[in-house]
């Protein structure tokens, strides 16, 4: 379908400008999301990057090299309603992708600050916009449409829930955006973590 998109194809893409953007912030990373085997094969790739996976979604049609990440505990399944099984501030950086447009204002209003809360140096979220339609694969494997929400639906949300955008940090992932021709076909957004 033309217009289909994946943010985890993004997240992907965008290492190389994470780096440049959090630096030392890129050796403990924790990414939430569907297929986050896949982010997690190519972030333990880079240079002194230790990460981990959660999965939010079945995976039983994962391949072998996600099911041996998944016995070795880098990456876990379970839903991302409920608590996040690691202590505050496990994880230097916590990027999200695809999984918070299937989260009602409920759900979003208990997981995104337990994704803030195990973090260090921040959170990046990768979403969908208005406009862009999720491959129908996906409808059916969440049981559920994802909502895609405007910027400014977002922004507002963030000051109601007392989550701080990071200012120098979307300064330097912009300027090695630039720098490296990378543009998203998703909404970034960079949080600060709770203190």
């Amino acid at each position: 379908f033309p217009g289909d998109f994946s943010c985890m194809v993004e997240v992907q893409r965008a290492i190389p400008i994470l780096a440049k953007a959090y630096g030392d912030s890129m050796h403990k990373i924790l990414h939430v999301g569907p297929d986050t085997c896949s982010v997690v094969s190519k972030l333990l790739k880079e240079k002194e990057t230790k990460a981990w996976g959660f999965e939010p979604y079945d995976i039983e049609d994962a391949d072998r090299n996600c099911k041996a990440l998944v016995k070795k505990g880098i990456v876990r399944v379970a839903d991302i309603k409920f608590p996040l099984p690691y202590r505050p501030k496990s994880f230097s950086l916590v990027i999200v992708s695809d999984a918070l447009e299937y989260l009602s204002p409920r759900y979003l209003n208990k997981t995104l600050p337990d994704l803030a809360r195990v973090s260090i140096d921040g959170l990046m979220i990768f979403t969908g916009s208005p406009g862009h339609r999720k491959a129908k694969v996906s409808e059916s494997k969440y049981g559920r449409v994802a909502k895609m929400r405007s910027s400014s639906w977002w922004v507002r949300y963030f000051v109601q829930t007392s989550l701080e955008e990071n200012e120098a940090t979307i300064k330097k992932f912009e300027h090695a955006a630039t720098k490296m021709s990378y543009v998203s076909k998703c909404q970034n957004f960079h949080l600060m973590p709770f203190h």
